[in-house]
């Protein structure tokens, strides 16, 4: 006991020890920890970010077990892998200097949630999903909507149009309608809402896809093999409803069906109602239904 209270003594005298200039750094150094964190999470930083760790992992490997010309090699190899990095990643890195110049800080840490913020992927967004998806389909209007789960599709959006509409089967038809502005591309679907249309999406490389199978199903075999997502695919010769998922595609018959994917493949959440909260839109990405 007397132990117990001796350290809560020392732990006391510590706190003490804190002076207001204290907590003003540690509030500093957190904030941006968070937002270098968030910003390595929304881009290509968050692959490197793993890949890092790895060979972190296989240093102290190295270093324990005292493997000295591989040691020697990562230690001459670093500076130059250093400036590689900064060579790779210097669009992204300009994008976030400008994004930090351009955002007023104040407002983005504390702000009143507006109730638009629908993250939850709800009931009503699987029928009007499913209604476009087969009203499209009588028609053969082809169609590339990809539905975000866990992995950002933030650098996809950034090849489109920002859209940030609620999803609805009105605005999906009229999107892909032919000779419209916006339906050549994808549509990135987050939670309830469409945030941008004509989005380029990368090819598979797979040689065993059908060649019947066109560009739109090449392009959402290949999100759905560098992503989690899941998208949906009309296809305009035929009509036909198929669903990409981990690299493969999957047809899909009728109405039920999808919307059996749609409610397996993604969580159902009832959009929160209006409150403060920290950090206006941090949340949007976060996927378990807080995306």
């Amino acid at each position: 006991m007397a132990e117990l209270w001796e350290g809560l003594r020392s732990w006391l005298s510590f706190v003490q020890r804190i002076s207001f200039s204290n907590l003003v750094e540690i509030i500093i150094i957190s904030i941006l920890i968070y937002e270098i964190l968030y910003w390595i999470k929304n881009t290509r930083a968050w692959t490197l970010l793993k890949g890092l760790i790895v060979i972190l992992v296989f240093t102290l490997f190295a270093a324990i077990f005292e493997l000295q010309t591989i040691l020697w090699i990562l230690e001459k190899t670093a500076a130059i892998a250093a400036t590689a990095l900064l060579v790779i990643f210097q669009p992204e890195l300009r994008k976030a200097l400008e994004q930090l110049g351009s955002k007023n800080i104040i407002t983005n840490i504390l702000s009143f949630d507006d109730g638009k913020d629908d993250s939850g992927f709800s009931e009503k967004t699987v029928n009007e999903l499913t209604r476009a998806t087969f009203e499209m389909a009588k028609v053969k209007t082809g169609a590339l909507m990809v539905i975000e789960r866990n992995d950002t599709l933030k650098e996809i959006e950034r090849t489109g149009i920002e859209i940030n509409g609620l999803v609805s089967s009105q605005l999906l038809i009229n999107i892909f309608e032919h000779n419209t502005p916006l339906h050549d591309g994808a549509v990135v679907i987050r939670g309830n809402r469409v945030t941008a249309a004509t989005c380029y999406l990368p090819l598979s490389d797979n040689m065993t896809i059908s060649k019947d199978l066109g560009t739109r199903h090449r392009a959402a075999v290949g999100i759905s093999e560098s992503t989690d997502s899941l998208t949906i695919v009309v296809s305009e010769e035929t009509g036909r409803v198929t669903v990409a998922e981990g690299g493969k595609l999957t047809r899909i018959s009728d109405g039920e069906s999808l919307k059996r994917i749609l409610l397996n493949s993604t969580e159902i959440s009832v959009a929160p109602a209006n409150k403060f909260k920290l950090w206006k839109g941090r949340l949007k990405n976060e996927r378990n239904t807080n995306a």
